[in-house]
C-alpha cells in the first residue's frame, strides 16, 4: 500500500467502503462523502459536459486525509460513488422538478438555496458551465440511484453512529469534506484554511465544536465556525445532542493538500492528514458530560 491508497475495506458496496470494527473502538464515526471517483459509463453518456467538468463537483481525494486513522482502526465510511451521480449531502427530495421525467404525481419536494443554485440531490450546473446533463432524467434512474447509494450510505453511518454510542455513551460525527480556497480576509484578519459547521450549535455541543477549533489553531490553522458553511443533511440528519449524537462538519482548504493545479495530491497532503488525525483522536478522547446536550441547545 502506498500512501495514495487506502487498505481494503471491510465492508464495500455501489455507496461505501467502510473501515472500521462493525463497533466503532472509538465515540467518533468519519464520514467522507463527497470522495466518490467511480464514473460508470451509463453517467458519462449522459453527460453533456467533459469527465474533468464533472470531477469538479468532488472532495478531491479527500480520502486520503483519513488514511491514518484508518490505519488506526477508527470507524470510517467514504463514499464510492460521485458526487455527479447523486449528492449525498442533500435530503432525498431536494430534486429540481426540471430535472426529472415522470415524478409521481404530487410528490412532496423539497427546496433550498443550494438546489437553486445548481447543487440538489442530482447536481445541475457549476459556477462557469453549462447545464451538466443532455436531458431530463427519469424518475426510475434517480430513484435506483436513491435506493442503491444514498439510503444504503445514510443507513450504515446511522448504524455506525448507533453501535459508537451504545459502546461508549456518546457518538461524534465529523463529516469530512473539502472546499476552494476562501477569498483573502479583510484587514488585519487571517483567511480561515478549514470551516466547522454545527448548524448554529444544533447539531453538537459547543464544546466539542470549540475543542476542534483549538486543536486547528494549536497547528497553525485558522477555523472559521459555520461561515460560509454551516453544514447540510448530512449533520442535521444524523446530529441528536439530545438523544448524544453529535455531528460536526469539517471543511478543508484544497491548497493545503493538493497540488498547485488543486487535481492531485501535493506536498501538505502529510500535514494535513496529521491534523484530521488530531482533531478525530482529541474528540475521540473527549470524555462524556451530563452537559453536552445542554451545550447544544
Amino acid at each position: 500500500m502506498d500512501r495514495f491508497t487506502l487498505p481494503r475495506p471491510v465492508e464495500s458496496s455501489p455507496a461505501f467502503d467502510r473501515y472500521g470494527p462493525d463497533v466503532p473502538a472509538h465515540p467518533v464515526v468519519l464520514s467522507i462523502p463527497h470522495a466518490g471517483r467511480l464514473y460508470d459509463p451509463d453517467l458519462l453518456a449522459r453527460a453533456r459536459v467533459r469527465p474533468e467538468m464533472l470531477r469538479r463537483l468532488e472532495d478531491r481525494w479527500t480520502d486520503l486525509l483519513a488514511l491514518p486513522l484508518v490505519e488506526r482502526g477508527h470507524s470510517v465510511l467514504v463514499a464510492r460513488a460521485p458526487r455527479a451521480m447523486i449528492d449525498l449531502n442533500r435530503h432525498e427530495r431536494e430534486i429540481d422538478p426540471a430535472m426529472v421525467t415522470g415524478l409521481p404525481h404530487g410528490m412532496a419536494l423539497r427546496t433550498s438555496q443550494k438546489l437553486r443554485g445548481g447543487l440538489g440531490l442530482i447536481p445541475r450546473r457549476l459556477p462557469g458551465a453549462p447545464d451538466l446533463w443532455r436531458g431530463p432524467i427519469p424518475w426510475a434512474e434517480v430513484q435506483r440511484r436513491i435506493e442503491t447509494v444514498h439510503r444504503p450510505y445514510h443507513a450504515a453511518l446511522d448504524c455506525l453512529l448507533k453501535a459508537a454510542r451504545d459502546a461508549h455513551g456518546h457518538a461524534i460525527l465529523v463529516d469530512l469534506h473539502s472546499m476552494p480556497p476562501l477569498p483573502p480576509a479583510g484587514a488585519g484578519q487571517m483567511t480561515p484554511s478549514l470551516v466547522l459547521g454545527d448548524r448554529f450549535g444544533r447539531t453538537a455541543s459547543g464544546r466539542l465544536t470549540t475543542l476542534a477549533g483549538d486543536i486547528a489553531a494549536g497547528r497553525g490553522f485558522v477555523a472559521a465556525l459555520n461561515h460560509p458553511y454551516a453544514g447540510d443533511h448530512m449533520i442535521e440528519r444524523h446530529g441528536n445532542p439530545a438523544h448524544a449524537i453529535h455531528a460536526l462538519q469539517v471543511e478543508i482548504d484544497r491548497a493545503f493538500y493538493l497540488d498547485i493545479a488543486l487535481e492531485e495530491p501535493g506536498p501538505g497532503l502529510e500535514r494535513m492528514q496529521a491534523l484530521v488525525r488530531a482533531l478525530v483522536e482529541a474528540l475521540a478522547n473527549a470524555l462524556p458530560r451530563a452537559d453536552f446536550a445542554m451545550a447544544a441547545e
